[in-house]
């Protein structure tokens, strides 16, 4: 009877702490909220992989928490090859979190909740919609199920495709492989379970062609494919103009960047015609997406070639969507305002259609907000490490903060603070797309004669 009065007891207290909890957490701004659950998720991780269950090898604590929060971060750098570092156990864990990261950690948890009790928690409620900047007339718990719905669909198609060209290649353990490749790429990780990442398929166009329309179809974001998908069901093609920005900015900064370094890196140029073409591609949608794969050696492209992947890390992806960066709507803006200043007009405007004020200063504050981090950051990386080369430290840092994963081989051998500022980079930059990107989660009515363009930054 004691034993039963102590666990009632128990239970009540439990119920209190619960509701106190939830009180307290319904009063919290949601960013406050997002934010604390990545970083508690990336402790998580932290904690499972320094057991010695999940380490093929001995690793740092310090290089167990870079892998875990590069993997929600959706990132990609690391400091040791998770391929030959971790156990299958170690190496579940890391892509466990990167989906956690790549559609928001909160998602899972609010689609199973759907599936049991059929409805969604106010807290919820508003989490999911900050993190996804969800305008009013979408119903949260339709979007929540089609967007993972679609994610699993499109990563087991992913991976059924990769087993079929990796167990072709004679690549080992290629069911895993193909697994762990298709949801690091949809989530634009860039982890690979290879020590030099794709390269040995520079020349594979499958591959490429796969891996690509993965990274691309996770970084143009959920609301695109919600578009897409809502016309097709109500028979009336009709795109925001949020997905209109984000498919002509893809499509045209695929094209722009692959010319680019088709042209300016000699050492593309000098690769056979058969994997010339496809090799700029491929390092122009990897650094556009943010996915951080690569089938050329960054650190042996030409400073042109570097130059040009720093505009395209720092402006990233699409909003609502797996990738990082500023984001392409962000861009949007920025050019809007610059040439509406230009011009001497009072309305910003882009693709001829007027974008709101508030939407103007959002963006303009998540550039800001970028530079003042990059500032110190690359002051201080300058400081840690006197041995290795400015362009090299800058590459990392862009990488870092656009949570690309890109790196032209300096990661490993960053210094102990090196690493806890990239991790720090890393951090803010999944954090800070949602405080200044998805602070833009509502939709305004405009004046319909003034043609004003409904963008999310």
């Amino acid at each position: 009877m004691r034993s039963l009065r102590m666990i009632g007891a128990l239970r009540k207290s439990l119920a209190v702490a619960s509701l106190y909890a939830h009180r307290i957490m319904r009063r919290v701004h949601p960013t406050k909220l997002i934010l604390a659950g990545y970083a508690f998720y990336m402790l998580l991780g932290w904690c499972f992989l320094c057991l010695p269950v999940a380490q093929a090898v001995p690793v740092n604590p310090l290089d167990n928490l870079f892998t875990a929060v590069s993997a929600v971060s959706t990132t990609g750098l690391v400091t040791v090859d998770p391929g030959t570092s971790y156990t299958f156990f170690g190496e579940l864990v890391i892509l466990l979190l990167i989906q956690a990261g790549g559609i928001g950690y909160m998602t899972l948890g609010s689609f199973i909740m759907l599936a049991t009790v059929k409805h969604l928690s106010p807290l919820r409620e508003r989490l999911t919609r900050t993190a996804f900047t969800l305008p009013e007339n979408i119903i949260t718990g339709h979007f929540i199920r089609a967007v993972v719905v679609f994610t699993l669909a499109i990563e087991v198609i992913g991976a059924v495709i990769l087993y079929i060209l990796f167990a072709n290649a004679g690549v080992k353990d290629a069911p895993w492989s193909a697994i762990f490749h298709s949801v690091s790429a949809f989530c634009t990780a860039g982890f690979s379970l290879n020590p030099n990442s794709l390269e040995n398929f520079r020349g594979d166009f499958a591959v490429n062609a796969a891996v690509s329309m993965l990274s691309i179809l996770g970084a143009m974001g959920f609301l695109i494919v919600w578009d897409v998908w809502c016309s097709l069901t109500t028979r009336a093609f009709t795109l925001s103009f949020t997905s209109q920005i984000i498919l002509r900015l893809t499509a045209g900064f695929l094209a722009f960047g692959t010319a680019v370094l088709f042209v300016a890196d000699p050492g593309i140029a000098a690769l056979p015609s058969s994997e010339r073409l496809l090799s700029a591609f491929f390092q122009t949608m990897t650094a556009m997406t943010t996915v951080g794969f690569d089938t050329h050696p960054i650190g042996t492209l030409a400073p042109a070639a570097i130059v040009f992947l720093y505009l395209l890390m720092a402006i990233g992806a699409a909003p609502s969507g797996t990738g990082g960066g500023l984001k392409l709507t962000t861009f949007a803006a920025l050019v809007g305002l610059v040439r509406s200043t230009v011009r001497r007009r009072k309305d910003v405007v882009f693709f001829g259609r007027v974008i709101p004020d508030e939407r103007v200063r959002l963006a303009s504050a998540s550039a800001a907000y970028f530079v003042m981090l990059m500032t110190p950051a690359v002051f201080a990386l300058t400081l840690t490490e006197p041995g290795k080369d400015f362009e090299m430290v800058l590459f990392e840092a862009f990488s870092a903060i656009g949570t690309v994963g890109l790196s032209m081989g300096i990661t490993g051998s960053l210094s102990e603070i090196g690493k806890a500022i990239i991790i720090l980079l890393m951090f803010a930059g999944r954090v800070g797309i949602l405080t200044f990107g998805i602070a833009l989660a509502s939709r305004e009515a405009e004046p319909a004669e003034r043609h004003e363009g409904d963008l999310l930054v």
